[in-house]
């Protein structure tokens, strides 16, 4: 991809919601919705909430963003005038890398999709573009709040 990548900023309170949602959906993935403002159809990279859902999968090599979670995250966002631009989930085996399976699964060429690997003793959380099945790194800069 050869266009600029917003920078994900998270705060360290939504790094621990996240990653502790990932530790509590073992022995399966788990996946969350990451909530924020949008210009133009582009996300900012500023992550207002980050909004823990079910995985109605209940796999370990899968998630699917259960859809009762994401209605009540797409309407808390659009009350506060901001949009869901992302999901997370995680690999509880593997690198913090898209599968191919997560990069057929890309809906939303705006998103950033985190991916957080529970594989080795501390958790590494990366953020990716997936547009037209071409996967593009971007940074994630965590704050104090």
């Amino acid at each position: 991809m050869n266009f600029a990548q917003p920078t994900l900023r998270i705060t360290a309170a939504q790094y621990n919601t996240i990653v502790a949602n990932c530790y509590d959906g073992l022995p399966n993935e788990a996946c969350g919705l990451l909530i924020g403002p949008m210009r133009d159809g582009k996300v900012l990279g500023v992550v207002t909430e980050a909004w823990p859902c079910r995985n109605e999968a209940e796999s370990a090599v899968i998630y699917t963003v259960d859809g009762r979670d994401f209605l009540k995250a797409s309407r808390a966002a659009e009350a506060r005038g901001e949009e869901i631009i992302g999901v997370w989930h995680s690999h509880t085996h593997t690198d913090p890398y898209p599968s191919p399976t997560d990069i057929r699964q890309a809906v939303d060429p705006a998103w950033i999709y985190v991916i957080v690997s529970l594989r080795d003793n501390a958790p590494m959380l990366r953020g990716y573009r997936i547009v037209d099945g071409e996967v593009a790194e971007v940074q994630v800069a965590r704050s104090g709040g």
